[in-house]
């Protein structure tokens, strides 16, 4: 017993909320590296603009040590726990590492979203501080506890697949089956993690864990695949990238960064297969504990960020919402590049339903719709004077069963992340209307476009309650015109077809 190590209770503690916190502000350099140079590849105007985007907002979240997303994601940790370790509390491992992931996401400088709700079933309350995390442990051999921390968001980890294949079947041709389902709410650039093998709830698990290692693709497509796992990565990764989808769904070169994958030995009878998406603020750390005291993550330099700074299109269409007209929004054509000014409303899901219960009672509305814009976000508390935290886009289809409702309403605009289902487009056209798409990973640069908000309704529903923005120079695309033309359906089938045809240069 004289070699066991004993790790502090304090010390798993602070190491998993400095961990969490770091995570929160800066990507991984590997991450960094990968998309600056799909940045210097890209040859689509609206994708590489997207990618500048989460460029500099990246730069900003580790200058300024905000999040890089508003959805700062549900924790995942794994623990490598050497067998000569022992923890010294009385507490059991899941309420340590969870008291870590409470003071993390409670940090008074740099306040995370807690997006965890208990009762998922039914009443979905939200536990205020993030926890419960998702926690596995893993014995092995040694004094020393290795672990990872993972913080993730709601839109990639929506679009994660599992399929229980039979022996014979092709993985590459189901991952790229799958593309269609998942469009781009999983913000894209991003990898793709993949298990194969074991059961059902392993190979997710698998998959998730792939996610954890660095990116590597460019030196492994350099020195040539070595075993069939690395040659079926780099066919995946081909294979995903000729279908065009890009940055955000804009139509690109660039859909993921890396493939990664994960196997197990399973049963002859069957090839469990799980693919999940990280998405574009990809969040993760490994650090050690040996008993010597916490762990502390070193910052990466900022002058090794890829010098890229996004600014304003000057050719981009300058909109006033407070004199916004039917007749202006007619005029959008999708894959415009707007800059919106002036006063905007927000809402998503909660306050949807509960304007959706409120009218089914025939009761008044507490905000008037019509002739307004809104913006589908769940913004990040403010700190230190800020107006608003960082404030991205979360995932539009989720509202596309009330936009009918909304529409009724006289609303002329919605402002979202990602593609709409087929039926909320047939609604907007037939509406006359647009859905304007946001970056999805440049949450802090949109927070730099608010100049003042207000909550107006539903306060007891937090980061979901109704607000009104007031912006300047928001960047936003027309994903959905008025006239039905969806960008995230055209724009990706012209460059699916133009890397087919090894046609690359800008259109």
């Amino acid at each position: 017993m004289s070699d066991m190590t004993v790790i502090r209770e304090e010390d798993l503690i602070e190491s998993v909320a400095d961990a969490l916190q770091y995570i929160s502000y800066y990507h991984p350099m590997d991450y960094i590296r990968a998309l600056g140079e799909a940045y210097e590849a890209e040859r689509g105007v609206a994708a590489k603009d997207a990618i500048a985007q989460i460029l500099t907002n990246s730069r900003m979240c580790a200058e300024g040590h905000r999040p890089i997303c508003q959805d700062t994601g549900i924790v995942n940790v794994f623990v490598r726990w050497g067998m000569n370790c022992r923890l010294d509390s009385a507490r059991p491992l899941q309420l340590v590492v969870d008291e870590g992931v409470r003071q993390a996401y409670n940090h008074p400088d740099n306040k995370l979203r807690a997006s965890i709700l208990a009762d998922p079933a039914f009443t979905r309350r939200n536990t205020r501080d993030n926890t419960p995390c998702v926690l596995s442990v893993e014995m092995v051999s040694g004094n020393q506890m290795e672990i990872d921390v993972a913080a993730k968001g709601g839109g990639s980890e929506n679009k994660s697949k599992f399929k229980m294949m039979n022996p014979s079947d092709n993985i590459v041709d189901w991952v790229v089956e799958q593309l269609p389902s998942m469009g781009a709410g999983w913000c894209p650039p991003g990898m793709l993690g993949i298990g194969i093998g074991g059961t059902a709830e392993h190979c997710m698990k698998l998959a998730k864990l792939s996610l954890m290692e660095p990116i590597d693709m460019g030196q492994l497509k350099a020195r040539g695949a070595r075993s069939d796992l690395e040659q079926l990565r780099v066919d995946i990764f081909d294979a995903v990238n000729a279908q065009g989808i890009g940055a955000q769904g804009l139509g690109g070169l660039s859909t993921v960064l890396d493939v990664k994958i994960l196997d197990a030995p399973c049963h002859a009878a069957g090839k469990p297969v799980a693919m999940i998406p990280n998405c574009a603020a990809t969040r993760h750390a490994h650090f050690v504990l040996d008993g010597s005291g916490p762990a502390y993550l070193e910052p990466p330099r900022i002058e090794d960020y890829p010098q890229v700074t996004w600014q304003p299109d000057q050719a981009a269409r300058r909109v006033d919402l407070d004199n916004l007209t039917p007749e202006e929004v007619a005029g959008w054509e999708h894959g415009d590049r707007l800059l919106l000014s002036g006063k905007m409303l927000t809402g998503r899901d909660a306050a949807h339903k509960r304007i959706h219960d409120m009218l089914e009672k025939g009761e008044d509305l507490p905000v008037e719709f019509k002739g307004r814009a809104i913006y589908y976000v769940g913004p990040v508390d403010p700190v230190m004077g800020e107006i608003v935290g960082p404030a991205g886009p979360t995932t539009a289809t989720r509202m596309d069963k009330f936009t009918e409702m909304m529409l009724d309403l006289g609303l002329l605009a919605m402002i979202g992340k990602a593609e709409r289902g087929h039926d909320a487009v047939e609604v907007i056209s037939r509406f006359r209307v647009a859905y304007l798409m946001a970056t999805g990973g440049a949450a802090y640069l949109v927070s730099r476009a608010i100049k003042s908000a207000q909550v107006v309704a539903f306060e007891d529903l937090g980061m979901e309650a109704i607000y009104e923005f007031e912006v300047q120079d928001m960047p936003v695309t027309v994903a959905v015109d008025a006239a039905g033309n969806n960008v995230h359906t055209l724009a990706p089938a012209q460059w699916r077809k133009r890397i087919a045809q090894g046609d690359f240069e800008p259109a």
